[in-house]
């Protein structure tokens, strides 16, 4: 769904709301009342107009817009099938994780061995998989907030960890702006969940400077990874030393 098919909904619910009629409306614009209808049948409305309408509902364009996002709230997870979608086409994941970095089209075919049409049809059916909104020039929409997060357990995530870990952490870790820890001790659960809070700021954090950098050229910015997990775990090892509870 187009943002302005979200705006054009949203207003007609708020006429509907105020009691305002097409013949009302029509009235107030100064149109026939055919014309209102073709206007909000098309699906396709000047942003003069639409603020004309928001002057008949006394409203402004930022109250127009919060109701338009309390209507249409970004996901934070895909569902199953749409990871299982995803996972299934090596390109069509590869295009995820760089829509989730923001990245341009152009940066896609630069960076990997896709061509534009291969890069194109990938957007089309991240598109018609609700992950994003395909807009004119190739542009898009995320359909998704900043905290979202694969599905635990998923497709994704085993997909990761049957290709990716063993590579990622294969590393030294020893490199500028690399760092590896491990802590281990035994806190309360509300004190993990506080910490949970923490790591998904940092995650943010990470997010945000790399939209930031996005403006340096490329040839000062360097791919990093940021892995971030914390769970109830004792190595096995040591499970196998634990003593039977009293």
């Amino acid at each position: 769904m187009s943002s302005s098919h979200d705006l054009i909904t949203t207003l007609k619910a708020e006429l509907r709301r105020a009691g305002i009629t097409y013949a009302r409306l029509a009235s107030e614009l100064g149109l026939a009342e055919s014309s209102v209808k073709r206007i909000f049948s098309r699906g396709d409305m000047p942003l003069s107009r639409i603020d004309d309408v928001l002057a008949v509902l006394k409203m402004d364009f930022a109250e127009l817009a919060r109701l338009v996002a309390q209507a249409n709230p970004p996901r934070q997870q895909m569902t199953l099938e749409q990871e299982r979608a995803v996972v299934a086409d090596p390109k069509l994941l590869l295009m995820a994780i760089c829509a989730l970095s923001h990245w341009t089209l152009e940066q896609v075919v630069d960076t990997y061995r896709l061509s534009k049409p291969q890069a194109v049809a990938c957007l089309l059916a991240l598109d018609k998989l609700g992950f994003l909104e395909l807009r004119a020039h190739n542009r898009y929409r995320l359909k998704y907030d900043k905290t979202f997060r694969w599905r635990p357990g998923g497709p994704v995530m085993a997909y990761f960890r049957q290709h990716a870990v063993a590579d990622y952490f294969s590393g030294d870790f020893g490199e500028p702006g690399e760092l590896l820890m491990l802590v281990h001790g035994h806190i309360a659960p509300g004190q993990a969940a506080l910490l949970n809070e923490k790591l998904q700021r940092v995650a943010q954090d990470f997010a945000q400077q790399h939209l930031a950098d996005q403006r340096l050229p490329a040839s000062e910015t360097v791919a990093y990874t940021l892995v971030v997990g914390m769970r109830s775990w004792l190595f096995d090892a040591f499970r196998q030393l634990l003593r039977a509870p009293a």
